[in-house]
């Protein structure tokens, strides 16, 4: 189970003066998704904050494909693509309900020590569940 996969409902509150969801709350989804994928791979926040660890996204690249509007049912999917010493990329795609891609994403994640705020080696807990063959990174 390295993919994992949840939906949500567009609220009104998510909606900007154009009629579909705000460009920034796509972030907040995948945010989400993400948090999805560690309690679903048995690394919620104090699991890995008891290890003096937090992770931090250093990099966001999205592309949006298409509006959603109020109301629209979304599944957000997010996978560890790849893993390098001290930071892993989780790639994300948010599709709506017809099968559309409203818009995909790419995470840069870095692992931090929680008291020095300095990058540390990713634990193993995380790197396991990668997705697929060759997916390492330096």
């Amino acid at each position: 189970m390295s993919d994992t996969r949840i939906g949500i409902s567009v609220r009104c509150t998510e909606i900007d003066v154009n009629g579909h969801v705000n460009n920034t709350k796509y972030l907040e989804y995948y945010e989400w998704g993400r948090e999805d994928w560690y309690e679903q791979h048995n690394l919620p926040y104090d699991a890995l904050s008891d290890q003096g660890i937090i992770t931090v996204v250093a990099r966001a690249e999205v592309d949006y494909r298409a509006a959603a509007k109020q109301n629209d049912q979304l599944w957000i999917s997010s996978r560890l693509l790849q893993v390098g010493r001290t930071s892993f990329h989780m790639q994300q795609k948010i599709v709506g309900d017809t099968g559309e891609i409203v818009n995909e994403a790419l995470f840069v994640i870095v692992t931090v020590d929680r008291e020095t705020g300095k990058p540390v080696p990713v634990p193993t807990a995380i790197s396991q569940h990668l997705s697929g063959k060759d997916s390492n990174v330096e």
